[in-house]
């Protein structure tokens, strides 16, 4: 009943970031021996280089020197190196974590132009969810699922609707401006982090002209990004179709959002069911979440749209049958 309160009265809370320190690397480095040129750290030419790496990269003072003498003081190679035992210490700490519960996290919702997707990734504690780097691996799984889908031909004349689940989506690239998969993302901010993550779950909806995806995200918190993705605990989309572009579907989309987050549907069902009964989990046939005097088919009739199908995302949600599984 408090989620139904407090989407009724839109109550929307913004969750602060809880930064924390950068990751420190593994010590033990091979030895490197310089016959020439003076040490690394005595010029200003290099304390220069020291800076431009750290802040290129975000990575301690002590391992970008490091990285800096295994690599002569070549800036672009010492980035590599840096990322390169960065990825390695994840996937260490990434196999001793694996196993441990993952039932906090975020979801995040992205739309661009006629795509959208909603994305759901795991950690062990609310304080990690709210770093601003497990927020970065949101967004980065985000856009991952967003370019898959772009890149689908397929020649829509209706709305197209799909799923990703773990396995699938931690194969996606992570995008054009990251090297790797988003399995490998995800080891690095396990790395950084020091809890068990999990790429849980995407789905994502194409339309054509004809076609509106309303979005909603309970708890909602937009990401300190370019992107215009948003992160909360709930999420929906509902598929709309429309016969013509109306000033108010934006603010339509987002009710009729909030009312499958909170009234929580298994189906769409249609204007002619009756309510109560059966039918208690038939989207047009419940209460509406705002206004519980008229079901949400009587609000939505007079609006000039036909709700078509809708996603609902919990974070969390199945997490023991995963567990059986």
């Amino acid at each position: 009943m408090s989620l139904l309160r407090s989407l009724r009265f839109c109550l929307v809370a913004r969750a602060g970031t809880c930064p924390v320190g950068p990751l420190q690397l593994q010590s033990s480095q091979p030895r490197h021996t310089f016959h020439t040129g003076p040490r690394l750290a005595s010029s200003a030419s290099s304390k220069e280089l020291l800076l431009k790496l750290r802040r290129k990269t975000g990575y301690s003072f002590v391992n970008c020197k490091k990285a800096l003498e295994a690599c002569s003081g070549d800036l672009k190679q010492a980035e590599s190196w840096l990322h390169k035992q960065a990825q390695k210490e994840g996937w260490s700490r990434a196999a001793k974590l694996h196993g441990r519960k993952t039932k906090e996290g975020l979801i995040g919702l992205l739309q661009e132009g006629n795509t959208t997707v909603l994305v759901e990734v795991n950690c062990e504690t609310d304080f990690v969810s709210r770093n601003i780097k497990f927020q970065q691996l949101v967004q980065q799984v985000a856009l991952g699922t967003l370019l898959h889908c772009q890149n689908l031909k397929d020649q829509l004349s209706t709305y197209s609707k799909g799923f990703l689940n773990s396995s699938e989506l931690s194969e996606l690239p992570a995008g054009p401006e990251t090297e790797g998969s988003l399995k490998d993302q995800l080891a690095l901010a396990i790395g950084k982090l020091g809890e068990n993550m999990t790429l849980k779950r995407a789905a994502w909806v194409k339309v054509p002209a004809g076609f509106y995806v309303g979005s909603y995200v309970h708890g909602a918190m937009h990401s300190p990004s370019p992107h215009n993705l948003v992160l909360g605990k709930y999420g929906a989309l509902v598929i709309c179709e429309t016969s013509e572009r109306r000033a108010n579907l934006e603010d339509l989309g987002r009710r009729l959002g909030q009312h499958v987050v909170g009234m929580a549907p298994l189906s769409v069902g249609s204007l002619d069911d009756e309510p109560g009964g059966e039918a208690e989990t038939k989207m047009l046939s419940q209460p509406y979440l705002l206004d519980p005097s008229i079901t949400l088919g009587q609000y939505v009739q007079p609006q000039g749209v036909s709700v078509v199908d809708f996603v609902r995302f919990e974070c969390g949600e199945g997490e023991e049958a995963a567990e059986a599984e």
